[in-house]
């Protein structure tokens, strides 16, 4: 019988869903990105904690 311990997943998951979400806010008020934005918008949904983490390190153009 598998049994999930929720005490140990909800932080990584709460963790993963704020930063999808900030990446997002910022990749949209971002003017300019290295890159396409639906790339990176892609990117940040689909690969789940290290797509916001790329997108941050990577993504993003300084100003």
């Amino acid at each position: 019988m598998n049994v999930i311990n929720w005490s140990l997943v909800m932080p990584i998951i709460i963790l993963q869903l704020i930063l999808m979400v900030f990446a997002l806010f910022n990749c949209a008020k971002q003017a300019a990105t290295n890159g396409p934005k639906w790339m990176w918008v892609l990117i940040i949904i689909f690969i789940n904690i290290f797509g916001p983490i790329l997108y941050f390190i990577i993504g993003r153009k300084a100003d």
